[in-house]
């Protein structure tokens, strides 16, 4: 049975009964300020509050990221309010999106089952291949001819998206919506900027120009 831990900063959290759905049972854990007590192992989901006693949600962002056991986890900051400037500072701290109180153990589940449609949880295929480019979503690994690909995670996020989607033209709004972070037009913005660094990351493995821009549509991944 995988092995799916959701973490919370509210103590409350940690009592929370846990949940089983076909293969994959979901255990619910409280994450202090200093981050995870025990090892972390496969993954895992954060749910940040805004306002902690110790420190605020976006400090708490911040730790996670540089955290090393935590920094690949998906991270959704609770808000207080529903406030653009709040959204787009968390997002900014390292969120990958945000919700509204209360982060109730049902909300919590359903934000997540809603990422994992099919049969409420999916396990990663091994390998997913376009041409010449490989990629090993368990092991957040990408490789061309072999050449390993240095990614940050949503870099490498959107690029797997892009491969399982070649010769079709994505638009900035697909590609924001496909890594769950629509809702904040600063991410229009922002996926021009991954997409700079995925094609020099492919130059340097040697890909040539195989990502290309379609003039106010979109991007495309030229798989022959």
């Amino acid at each position: 049975m995988n092995l799916f831990l959701i973490f919370g900063t509210s103590e409350e959290v940690g009592s929370f009964e846990e949940f089983e759905l076909n293969d994959a049972k979901f255990a619910f854990r409280y994450l202090p300020p200093e981050g995870p007590s025990a090892l972390i192992e496969g993954p895992c989901w954060i749910f940040v509050d805004w306002m902690l006693p110790e420190l605020s949600g976006l400090e708490m962002c911040h730790r996670l990221r540089a955290d090393t056991r935590t920094k690949d986890a998906h991270i959704t900051m609770v808000l207080e309010l529903d406030d653009i400037e709040d959204r787009r500072r968390a997002l900014r701290a390292g969120a990958d999106d945000y919700m509204l109180q209360p982060a109730s153990r049902q909300a919590m589940l359903d934000r997540i089952l809603a990422h994992n449609p099919v049969n409420g949880f999916r396990g990663a295929p091994e390998m997913i291949e376009a041409g010449r480019l490989k990629i090993m979503p368990a092991a957040e690994r990408a490789c061309w001819n072999d050449e390993v690909l240095t990614l940050s995670p949503n870099e490498f996020r959107l690029l797997r998206f892009i491969a399982e989607n070649p010769n079709r033209v994505l638009s900035r709004k697909e590609l924001i919506s496909a890594l769950g972070k629509s809702g904040d037009p600063d991410y229009l913005r922002t996926v021009d900027v991954w997409i700079k660094r995925l094609r020099s990351a492919l130059r340097k493995a040697g890909a040539g120009q195989i990502l290309r821009t379609v003039t106010n549509k979109g991007y495309v991944l030229d798989i022959l």
